[in-house]
């Protein structure tokens, strides 16, 4: 196998360990449909942060474990990621974050009555779509600041004078308290694919809402990673 295409079986199973994680856990176990109890906002953090800690340790050696195209064109922009990988890290997200949701899809419909179009399948929202009924400026806003600090931090775990073995946990844990702050506006996309995924399966208004949580996330990375490169003395880049 080259190594183009052993990027993009990574990123693929990388990302669907971080939807079915994730996602799987916010339609699952969060007492909406099923009667199984809740593990709450604390909870549906916690796994988010838990799947790529899991999924960095796993690929980091063989893709990086970008498992998101936000963190593979934020790094592009900066010139640590090939530009003739960038397909493979993208075909390779996308397909394994729809297998994810599809494995969720599937797990949940077994139950009778369960519908993905009224439940939401954990998708991205705003206004009448958000938790908390932010309207879309918040949304906007909370994923270009949040995902630019993501990136900000993943960038920072690729320097030189960073200790090896570290970066998964540093990211777990930034991706953790970022739904923590953010579930409540629009359920916390910072990754397009995440988004992708569940609006797929939903089908009706998070499809419509979903151009918000491709292109704002997308904007967020490379602010972020430029804001990195400009930070961090060459040297230790």
């Amino acid at each position: 196998m080259n190594n183009s295409a052993r990027i993009a079986l990574a990123e693929g199973i990388g990302t669907m360990i971080l939807i079915v994680g994730g996602p799987g856990t916010a339609i699952l176990a969060t007492g909406g449909f099923f009667e199984s109890g809740s593990v709450g906002v604390l909870g549906v953090s916690i796994a988010f942060g838990l799947a790529p800690l899991s999924a960095a340790y796993a690929i980091g050696s063989v893709s990086g474990c970008h498992i998101n195209p936000a963190v593979t064109l934020g790094l592009w922009a900066i010139k640590k990621t090939h530009t003739k990988d960038v397909p493979f890290y993208l075909g390779g997200q996308i397909v394994g974050g729809l297998l994810g949701a599809l494995v969720i899809y599937l797990i949940a419909t077994g139950v009778d009555g369960f519908s993905a179009e009224k439940t939401g399948f954990a998708s991205n929202g705003y206004g009448a779509h958000s938790p908390g009924g932010f309207p879309i400026g918040s949304a906007i806003l909370v994923e270009i600041v949040f995902t630019a600090l993501f990136i900000f931090v993943i960038a920072s775990t690729s320097r030189r004078s960073m200790p090896g073995g570290f970066t998964g946990i540093a990211v777990g844990l930034m991706l953790t308290v970022i739904h923590l702050i953010t579930i409540p506006v629009d359920n916390t996309s910072v990754n397009p694919v995440r988004s992708l995924s569940t609006a797929v399966f939903q089908g009706g208004w998070a499809l419509e809402q979903l151009w918000v949580f491709i292109v704002f996330p997308i904007v967020g990375g490379v602010l972020g990673a430029g804001i990195w490169r400009a930070l961090v003395p060459a040297d230790d880049a």
